[in-house]
């Protein structure tokens, strides 16, 4: 088994529809930084991006 590190972006968000602050996980920054500037529609919304290093284990065959 062979441990390599890879990146995900967290983008914590408030959802003002529902009054609660959740959070989505993606792949690259440019889908992350899209849907957080779609998450800031209104004056109380809020959303922060944070990279994240992941240790995902892979199994040889």
């Amino acid at each position: 088994m062979e441990n390599q590190l890879a990146h995900e972006l967290h983008v914590t968000y408030f959802d003002a529809d529902c009054g609660r602050i959740r959070n989505e996980s993606f792949d690259s920054r440019t889908e992350a930084e899209r849907f957080a500037s779609r998450s800031c529609v209104g004056e109380e919304s809020w959303a922060v991006i944070d990279e994240v290093a992941v240790e995902q284990a892979r199994i040889a065959a």
